[in-house]
Parts: structure tokens; sequence; C-alpha cells
């Protein structure tokens, strides 16, 4: 018995939800094609109905990801006010907590930099992720918008990796909060 197209794309789209989730909570390199799949609820068999490979899934789950968080600035005002919220957002001990449904640029850039079929795809991500940052808040001048874009999220994923990696919530407070005085 055949499934309908409908029935592939939600498959598909399940495993795209399940695999980003794990691949931010563990890594690429610390989940199996079998565990991504079982997380879906499917077996192991159809991977390759769906996907190439676990690189090209890695590249679609990223990809989808970064939209989503892209797509997500669009629910906050394009004001000052807006891109401090976002900063509070971001900079936040529920996203430190919360690595399975957080940024995926703080999540796997260290491992996307050793996962060159994935590079390309967060490259052109992060690239569209900044112009956005850029163009829909208030910055200094327009002239300064993508570099002062580029400066702030640099500094607040750095503080979110670094906040994670400590084992002294006091201080990853402070980290975070450090960092938030300096960009609002």
């Amino acid at each position: 018995m055949g499934y309908s197209a409908a029935d592939t794309a939600k498959k598909h789209q399940q495993i795209l939800d399940e695999s980003i989730r794990l691949f931010l909570e563990r890594g690429f390199s610390g989940v199996s094609v079998s565990e991504l799949m079982s997380a879906a609820g499917l077996t192991h068999g159809p991977f390759y109905n769906h996907f190439a490979s676990k690189e090209s899934l890695m590249s679609e789950a990223l990809t989808r990801e970064m939209e989503r968080a892209r797509g997500d600035l669009d629910k906050l005002p394009p004001t000052q006010r807006g891109k401090a919220r976002y900063v509070d957002d971001y900079l936040s001990t529920k996203h430190i907590t919360d690595c399975g449904g957080g940024c995926p640029v703080a999540a796997l850039a260290s491992e996307v930099r050793q996962e060159k079929h994935v590079q390309g795809a967060f490259t052109d991500n992060l690239k569209a992720f900044i112009h956005k940052f850029a163009t829909r808040f208030p910055w200094r001048s327009r002239r300064s918008a993508r570099g002062d874009a580029i400066h702030m999220f640099a500094s607040m994923v750095g503080a979110l990796i670094l906040a994670r990696a400590v084992n002294d919530n006091e201080f990853a407070q402070e980290i975070l909060t450090e960092t938030r005085k300096r960009l609002v």
C-alpha cells in the first residue's frame, strides 16, 4: 500500500521537526539517523525516501530552522523597542535552558565549521538573517546598519554560548546582563 503525497509530506515535516530539535540539543554528530527516525515515530528504512543522506537532512533542517528564526523578527515592531525586546528575549535564562528550541546559530555554528556540506546553507541563511536584522530595526545610520547588526548578533550569540557553557548560574546571568547593557 502506497502513501499519499500529503502523508509523505507530513512525514517529511515530522522528520525535520524532530531532527532540528535533536540537532540543537545534541549536535549533528550526537544523533544517529535511527534516533532521528525513531523520534519522528518512523523506522529507519524510509529515511532515504526523504533524504539523500544525513548531510542533506542536516542542511535542510538547519535551513528551515534559520528561516523560521528570520521570520520571527517579523513578530516584533520595527522600532528601537522591538530591537530591545529581541535582545532581551535572546539573552534570557529561558534561552540558556531551551537548547532544543533556541537559536540554531548558537547551537550549531561550531559544528557547521566541520560540516563542509552544510556551510553553504548556513552562510546563505546567516547572510539573509543579518540583512533582515539590519533592515528591520533602526540603527545609528543606514550606512552602519549592516555592521551594527553583525556586531550585535555576534555579541548575542557569543554571550549565549558562554552562558550555556559555564557551570555557575550567577556568572551565566552576569554574562547575559553585561552583554545586554552594551547592546541596548
